[in-house]
């Protein structure tokens, strides 16, 4: 649950901010209805004794203080594509100076109860693998080991030539010493991939690749760029030989991650869906569960 509080404009470093809408995270939900309930009863039979795999997507990390991309109450967004950032010098810029701003409220993300829980039915082996469309790390942060990154990680930075790994840590380092007038604000809204929303200055300083001089990238997969086919073919494999798909906290609106209910369903896995709001498989799931992910999956993974 969030609500909305207009920032009158500011100015920061070499950032102008503009008028925008932050973000304050209120109580998280404490219980939830009858109805879930019964549909918690119910999955939990349609899941007994079957290898299960999770599907997981940015509204289950709402409760970590991370907005989702479509969750109630929140603008469209459109996040900038992969043959933009790759197609200029200042559009590279603007994406690592606004990142600079959103990263570190994404850093210190902490794990929540429905990480936790998916974490501990792993652990017990009621829970087989994990498929997470988010790029947070917060799965294992709690925990967790089997998990399958498919839209990357925001933790790490890759360099598009040589494909050299950074921590996103360092590069961090790198551009506070770059743009040391640069101050970052814990009021500022961002999105799931750390993208604040700040105006950015012509004068924001970044790094090339150190060995190669080559572009930088965040190590995660950029709206119209493909999931690596290595890294969708083994989450695939791994579905084939589960039995059930657990989908949990995303609305399914990315084909990267619908596929995975179609071949669910074209080969008769019964799916469990977690979600606040609709999603594009419901009408393929045998339980479709309208609760919040923290409470709903403790719930149901762990009794």
């Amino acid at each position: 649950m969030r609500q909305l509080s207009e920032n009158p404009a500011s100015t920061c470093g070499v950032f102008r901010l503009r008028p925008i809408y932050t973000w304050m995270m209120l109580e998280p939900a404490t219980s939830i209805t009858a109805a879930a309930e019964y549909s918690i009863d119910f999955a939990r039979e349609q899941l007994k004794g079957k290898k299960v795999i999770a599907l997981t997507g940015a509204g289950l990390s709402t409760d970590s203080g991370i907005p989702d991309y479509r969750g109630e109450g929140r603008v469209a967004r459109h996040p900038m594509t992969y043959d933009v950032f790759m197609g200029s010098h200042e559009a590279r810029v603007r994406y690592w100076a606004r990142s600079y701003v959103g990263w570190s409220r994404i850093a210190e993300a902490k794990p929540n109860l429905g990480h936790r829980a998916l974490a501990t039915a792993q652990a017990s082996g009621r829970l087989r693998q994990i498929i997470t469309q988010n790029v947070d790390g917060l799965h294992q942060a709690a925990g967790a080991t089997e998990v399958i990154d498919l839209h990357g990680r925001l933790d790490r930075v890759i360099c598009t030539s040589c494909k050299k790994l950074i921590s996103r840590r360092e590069l961090d380092d790198v551009l506070r010493a770059m743009n040391p007038s640069v101050l970052k604000s814990t009021s500022i809204e961002f999105t799931p991939d750390g993208d604040a929303e700040v105006e950015v200055s012509t004068d924001f300083q970044i790094p090339d690749c150190s060995s190669c001089h080559s572009i930088l990238k965040p190590d995660v997969v950029f709206f119209g760029e493909s999931v690596p086919v290595e890294r969708a073919e083994l989450a695939m494999r791994n579905l084939d030989t589960a039995d059930a798909l657990l989908v949990a906290g995303t609305s399914l609106t990315v084909n990267s991650g619908m596929r995975f209910a179609r071949a669910a369903a074209k080969s008769g896995k019964p799916i469990v869906i977690v979600n606040l709001g609709p999603t594009r498989a419901d009408e393929l799931a045998v339980a479709k569960i309208e609760a919040n992910t923290s409470l709903a999956l403790e719930r149901l993974l762990i009794g």
